[in-house]
């Protein structure tokens, strides 16, 4: 193989149309322009509308943007905690979805500190808020981040 033998794939490839070059080519004369007009002439840019307010400036304006890397946690609260679990309790996201307080996992659970805790807990999550962390501690309890 060489430089000199190298081919693109069959029909990734077209040929360019060439406008104006006489009638027999089938865009000759007018090159597909129609007749006469300032459109015609080349003298208007393809995104003018004539005169109106242009489809750019009639679309509403979304400020902002969506990191793709953006990750989206399950969120569970301290009364969610003291409601459903017993002390002693070990609570995962696994038993989270099995109880009910969660639908489904997302990218993690993560607890934060709305509400009491008064029972001793070993929490698994994924990210905590450190208010909720410091409640978990308090309460007597353990919080291991997965």
């Amino acid at each position: 193989m060489s430089l000199q033998n190298l081919k693109s794939n069959e029909g990734s490839t077209k040929t360019r149309r060439r406008v104006a070059r006489g009638i027999g080519s089938g865009l000759g004369k007018t090159a597909g322009r129609g007749t006469k007009g300032q459109k015609a002439r080349r003298q208007v840019p393809a995104w003018f509308e004539g005169g109106q307010t242009p489809i750019i400036r009639r679309l509403p304006v979304k400020k902002g943007f969506r990191n793709i890397n953006h990750k989206e946690y399950a969120i569970i609260n301290m009364d969610d905690l003291a409601k459903f679990f017993k002390a002693g309790d070990e609570v995962t996201p696994e038993k989270l979805i099995a109880v009910g307080i969660i639908s489904k996992l997302q990218d993690g659970v993560k607890v934060l500190a709305f509400g009491d805790l008064d029972k001793k807990l070993k929490v698994s999550a994924h990210k905590f808020s450190a208010a909720a962390k410091a409640k978990i501690e308090k309460a007597g309890g353990e919080a291991i981040s997965l």
